[in-house]
This record gives C-alpha cells, structure tokens and sequence, in this order.
C-alpha cells in the first residue's frame, strides 16, 4: 500500500466504524465553530437546524446509483433535497425508511427530492432494501464512505442513520442524527420548503 492511499483508507475505515456502530451524540454535540448557531432537540437522535446565514455549503458530490445509474446533486440545485444516510445493515434505517417514503411523496409537489447514500452496502442488499419498504427515490451506491466523507467536512456525520436538508441555494439546512421521526422532518420541511 502506497503511502499516498493509507491516509484515505484510515479515515475511510474510522468513518465506517462510527457509522457501523451507531453512535450517537458524538463530536455533533460538542460546541464547535461547526456546530455555531446550531439548535440540538433531542432523545433518541439529534436534531440539528442551521440558521440562515450560517449554513454550511453542500459539497457538489456524484456517484452511481444502486440500479446502476449516474447521480449529481448539482443536478438538483433549486429544489430542496434530503439526503439519507443509510444501509440495509443498519436496524434504525429500518425503522425510519416508512417515513421517509410517505415524506417523499408528500413533499414531491413543493420541489423536494428526496436521495439516499447506501453506505457499507452492496447493491443487491441495498435494492431488496428499497423495494421491500416502498423507497422509491435514487441512492448513490456508496461502499467505501466517499460521499459521505465530503460531507463530512461540511457538518459531521457519526452515526447511521443521519439525515440532511439541503435547501434550494444547495446549503445544509439541517440534520438529524438518528433514525428521523415523521414529527421532526416534517417540521424541518415545512420551515425550508414550504414557508418561502
């Protein structure tokens, strides 16, 4: 291994550990110059609203898709976007992936697009996934934490499930550490989408 390589797949590797071990509090948490202007309600997960002005930019990420397409977030620029972080491994992913899906079809009028980043997964698990809980949106294929380590340096992402609202000027808007509630979501919808 060249020593080029050895820095990536260290970070990639301690990446993937927090994200397979499901932490939960974590570095978010702490007050940071990340996390200046944060709210945190919290029980079970953490739930992060960044006001405007200090919202941090979404890194302009691409990748291939589980069915084996091509995805640009740029390609979503002027609609809403809520990124899932997720993996068919993951039990909490399980439990929130029904939110999610009546959340996509509910906010698909007001020019929300819903995405997934299947983290630490193969396609074939990632689909069985999606068609067994109703999950009709796209997820980039993300086995080796790629995606999820370029937002990584824009707001800090330990645990899986974790859940981001990017607005319609492609900044992050918020986060929710933590299998997302239907209650949660939808509040940080209404707030970014829907009141203008």
């Amino acid at each position: 291994m060249s020593r080029l390589h050895r820095p990536a797949l260290i970070g990639a590797a301690a990446l993937a550990a927090l994200l397979a071990t499901g932490c939960s509090g974590g570095p978010i948490g702490a007050d940071t110059p990340l996390n200046s202007g944060k709210s945190f309600v919290g029980s079970s997960y953490e739930s992060t609203v960044f006001k405007i002005g200090s919202r941090p930019q979404a890194p302009a990420v691409s990748g291939n898709t589980v069915t084996g397409g091509k995805l640009s977030l740029a390609a979503y620029h002027g609609d809403v976007v809520v990124l899932n972080f997720w993996g068919s491994w993951c039990g909490p992913c399980r439990g929130e992936a029904p939110t999610l899906a009546v959340l996509s079809e509910k906010y698909a009028k007001d020019g929300v697009s819903f995405l997934g980043d299947d983290v630490g997964d193969t396609p074939v698990n990632a689909l069985s996934f999606t068609r067994g809980m109703g999950i009709t949106y796209p997820s980039v294929n993300d086995p080796g934490y790629q995606v999820a380590q370029e937002f990584g340096k824009a707001v800090l992402i330990n645990d899986t499930p974790t859940t981001l609202v990017i607005d319609r000027t492609g900044h992050i808007a918020g986060v929710i550490i933590g299998a997302a509630t239907y209650s949660e979501l939808d509040t940080m919808l209404q707030d970014v989408a829907v009141a203008r």
